[in-house]
């Protein structure tokens, strides 16, 4: 039986652990090519890409510094080399100064919002080019992008305007046959919680449970990207989805 995206190419950033590590082996598992980043954690992103090639697909790992504009040139060079082609794009690679407004520097200031905004923009421009036969991006947002989480400024602000990017690209990309939207996940119980203080909202919400009855789980996400993917979602444009079992309703 063929797979769902047999032959396809997709360009995950971020994608050696957590919800990235998780997008690439779910393309994977439906025969789709993958090429992934990685930052510092070679070893993790050596072990994805052994378990894509598990399942019969080709896995390219990138080292790649996504707040380098030179970088995301060379990432998109590299994977387009390999393959020939872009079919997806996932901009999940995301950092973070856990910090309020004020104890903010300009320096980390401008590391979050060239790793959260910038390079989802570049790169999306970048992989457009060799999209010949369109596509689909996805962006992988946060709640904190439309609610104000403490210690959480600086990616909530970041985020907020890779959402308003989904919306301008959504448009100015339509002519290529390229979709772009995006996914704003509520909490995951992933190894990124650690980084934020016992007392923080996203800490809260770990021991809350949802009005639909369970966590949310990463294959909750991967099942959606996978979907936003396909040509089922042809019509759906521009949009941020939020995906959180109903928790942002409750507060």
């Amino acid at each position: 039986m063929m797979k769902k995206f047999q032959g396809k190419v997709a360009l995950i950033t971020g994608g050696s652990k957590g919800i990235g590590g998780a997008i690439a082996i779910d393309l994977a598992a439906e025969g789709c090519n993958i090429a992934l980043t990685y930052f510092r954690d070679k070893k993790s992103a050596e072990k994805i890409q052994k378990t894509v090639t598990g399942l019969g697909s080709d896995c390219l790992t990138i080292k790649s510094n996504l707040a380098s504009h030179e970088d995301v040139i060379r990432t998109v060079k590299d994977a387009s080399k390999k393959f020939d082609k872009i079919d997806f794009l996932i901009n999940n690679a995301a950092t973070g100064v856990n910090v309020k407004a004020d104890q903010l520097t300009i320096k980390h200031w401008d590391w979050v919002i060239n790793t959260n905004s910038r390079a989802p923009w570049l790169m999306s421009i970048e992989v457009s080019k060799v999209m010949a036969d369109g596509g689909s991006i996805v962006n992988i947002s946060s709640l904190g992008s439309q609610k104000v989480l403490s210690n959480y400024f600086s990616v909530g602000v970041s985020k907020a305007a890779l959402e308003a990017i989904t919306r301008y690209l959504s448009v100015e990309l339509a002519p290529k046959n390229i979709k772009v939207n995006a996914i704003s996940p509520g909490l995951v119980k992933t190894a990124a919680l650690d980084a934020f203080p016992d007392s923080s909202n996203w800490k809260i919400m770990a021991n809350k449970d949802t009005p639909a009855g369970r966590p949310l789980k990463v294959r909750d996400i991967t099942d959606l990207v996978k979907f936003l993917c396909s040509e089922d979602s042809t019509m759906i444009r521009g949009q941020t989805i939020i995906i959180d079992g109903g928790q942002s309703l409750i507060g």
